[in-house]
């Protein structure tokens, strides 16, 4: 389940990527802000305040940061596992370029006032 800042612009466009480019609907969603999220976070240790970064929990696994990015690409297959090379970088750098974007996300990309309200046709892919 991919977890996400769901009144972020930026988030919202890569949640649409995902759903666009996982047709079989394995990856999940919900928001960082939702009570799923918060229970979910807290079983696999992360703090459910303050977290400034995408979360993928796989069973107890939970990735995050580039971790979560790279690990969604390879989900995805195809193209996208090519990802897989950012696992060859330092994580300290992939991490610090993740946060010098994760930081700015909403001067950027800007923010919703409420979290993305699903279509009815994606509805089952979002957990509450």
């Amino acid at each position: 389940m991919l977890f996400f800042d769901g009144v972020c612009n930026l988030c919202n466009g890569a949640v649409q990527f995902v759903i666009e480019h996982d047709p079989e609907g394995r990856i999940r969603f919900a928001s960082l802000q939702s009570d799923v999220g918060r229970a979910v976070l807290d079983s696999v240790g992360l703090p459910d305040d303050e977290l400034e970064t995408v979360v993928l929990v796989e069973g107890t696994r939970a990735y995050t940061k580039s971790a979560a990015a790279i690990r969604v690409c390879e989900l995805l297959g195809g193209v996208y596992r090519a990802a897989s090379v950012g696992w060859l970088l330092p994580r300290r750098l992939r991490d610090w370029l993740y946060t010098v974007v994760a930081e700015r996300r909403y001067e950027w990309f800007g923010r919703k006032e409420q979290c993305m309200v699903p279509t009815p046709e994606l509805r089952e892919r979002f957990v509450e």
